[in-house]
């Protein structure tokens, strides 16, 4: 049993650092027809409540409100979507600011990125995040400050 939980737990390097979630992981931890995506988004998630060391935005939230009612083979409602939001007001939430968009754009033009990319890059970097767990970005990529995981990779 302890093998199987081991083999679902990402590699996780937020025990005693910031880490920031993207909103795909998210979306996989509450949907539960994702089989191995939503176990380890899920036990991911449960560790970062654990440690406190969770961070997210303001477009990670809207991203999911946005999402999570439409795109899982069970969508949820918008009792589940609130009660679920309202829960994760609790971490640590960046708010973007025009100073988060331009350095947004600075980001974008460095790295080659998307605009929404690099506004999940620059509030992880505003947190002080040192992990970005996402699968929209090359596993292991350094951005900065910010180390992208991918915690679905083998």
């Amino acid at each position: 049993m302890i093998s199987a939980i081991r083999a679902l737990r990402p590699a996780t390097s937020c025990m005693n650092a910031k880490c920031f979630v993207d909103t795909n992981v998210l979306i996989y931890a509450h949907d539960m027809s994702a089989g191995f995506k939503h176990q380890r988004a899920l036990v991911l998630v449960e560790d970062l409540w654990v440690t406190g060391n969770g961070v997210l935005s303001t477009q990670v939230l809207q991203e999911f409100c946005a999402n999570a009612r439409r795109k899982p083979t069970k969508p949820l409602s918008l009792d589940d979507t609130h009660r679920i939001i309202r829960e994760y007001v609790a971490w640590e939430v960046v708010v973007n600011t025009p100073t988060s968009v331009l350095d947004a754009l600075r980001i974008e033009a460095r790295y080659k990125v998307s605009f929404w990319d690099a506004l999940i890059l620059a509030a992880a970097g505003h947190a002080g995040a040192e992990t970005v767990y996402s699968e929209d970005f090359s596993h292991g990529q350094q951005y900065g400050s910010v180390r992208v995981v991918n915690p679905f990779a083998a």
